[in-house]
């Protein structure tokens, strides 16, 4: 069922995990004319500025463009960041008039959406080569590269379950047992990339029906859905909810912060995607967004992404796995058809909507 990546690929030292994902950090070094420059010069010299939208998570953003910044210290990048379905979202209503340059580290299964509607330029970044199959679009030049993946787990509060006198939940079939009525909280897909992952993973596992069945059950227990992949984390975290569906990296990081926290990933196995890249289809492609594709998936930022998550992209003999996953990350990952979560994306959402909306949380 999740064992479905080959020998070979688990041998790699696991390709780091999806989803998210955020970005912050903008570089700022481009040199001001001294007069000597001619106005021609000096314009295309300021114009060395591109805009990166991304949902990785806030806190990485920063250490991930170190090297960037040390490679092309006079481009200005512009970081919008925030989380993929607002990405999404926004990048699908300026599509007649796109403001970003490159997507960096936004979902797949969102990136595809874009695909489908024209929105994106082909271009195989330099090493593109080195990525694995799995984690790539087919196409040449490829209109989508990844650079992990990402994967739903649970964070409970071991605290708080114990003076309750109930167990860790370990799968998806506990979640839905009476005593967890209005404990849990998770992301609205249609806001969270960890909240479509999930429920895009439950319909790949368990079949549309019992799917839905099933996600009618554990919205009896939901006490709220959050417009974040990472606060059902934090709230568990808190105590203020025991369990929050949430996804590996912040689960582990808000343990490590010092909260109470038992991270699992259920035993049926974990929905997942893959944080990718992309290069905007633009009347004036800019050369600096595809140095920036080429930057994203080469060595140093890929040792970045290893500091956080299990799975990265590119084949590494020596890739850790951070503390805090399973000893074999890959095996948990779901049987998952990224190009059918994408095409049904839309219908997914509006039935999920439809369902469960009205107990998610008011937007900010």
């Amino acid at each position: 069922m999740k064992k479905w990546l080959s020998t070979a690929v688990m041998m790699v030292g696991i390709i780091s995990m999806l989803a998210a994902c955020g970005n912050g950090n903008n570089t700022n070094a481009t040199k001001e004319s001294n007069g000597a420059k001619p106005a021609t010069e000096t314009a295309v010299a300021e114009n060395k500025e591109i805009t990166v939208y991304t949902a990785l998570e806030d806190d990485q953003i920063q250490a991930y463009l170190e090297s960037y910044k040390t490679a092309y210290p006079d481009v200005k990048v512009n970081i919008v960041r925030d989380s993929t379905g607002i990405i999404t979202a926004k990048l699908l209503a300026e599509k007649d008039n796109p403001v970003a340059d490159v997507v960096w580290g936004t979902a797949a299964t969102s990136l595809l959406v874009l695909d489908q509607n024209g929105m994106l330029e082909g271009y195989s970044p330099k090493g593109v080569e080195k990525v694995l199959p799995e984690f790539k679009d087919n196409k040449e030049p490829a209109h989508w590269v990844g650079i992990d993946a990402w994967e739903t787990a649970f964070a409970v509060n071991t605290v708080e379950l114990e003076k309750k006198g109930v167990a860790v939940p370990k799968s998806y079939a506990d979640l839905i047992k009476p005593e967890y009525k209005g404990m849990i909280v998770m992301p609205n897909p249609a806001s969270s990339g960890t909240g479509f992952l999930t429920v895009s993973g439950l319909l790949q596992l368990m079949g549309e029906e019992e799917a839905w069945k099933y996600m009618d059950k554990l919205n009896e227990n939901m006490a709220s859905y959050t417009h974040s992949g990472s606060k059902p984390a934090k709230l568990a975290g808190t105590g203020e909810y025991p369990i929050g569906i949430s996804f590996g990296y912040r689960s582990i990081q808000e343990k490590q912060k010092g909260a109470p926290l038992e991270v699992v990933f259920p035993t049926e196995g974990s929905g997942w995607d893959v944080e990718a890249n992309a290069l905007m289809k633009k009347e004036n492609i800019k050369p600096e967004a595809k140095a920036f594709l080429d930057w994203a998936i080469s060595a140093e930022p890929m040792k970045k992404y290893n500091e956080n998550y299990a799975i990265i992209s590119i084949k590494n003999e020596s890739a850790a796995i951070p503390e805090g996953y399973t000893a074999d990350p890959v095996s948990q990952l779901i049987k998952n058809d990224l190009n059918k979560a994408a095409e049904t994306r839309e219908a997914t959402l509006a039935e999920w909507t439809k369902r469960y909306d009205a107990k998610s949380e008011p937007k900010e």
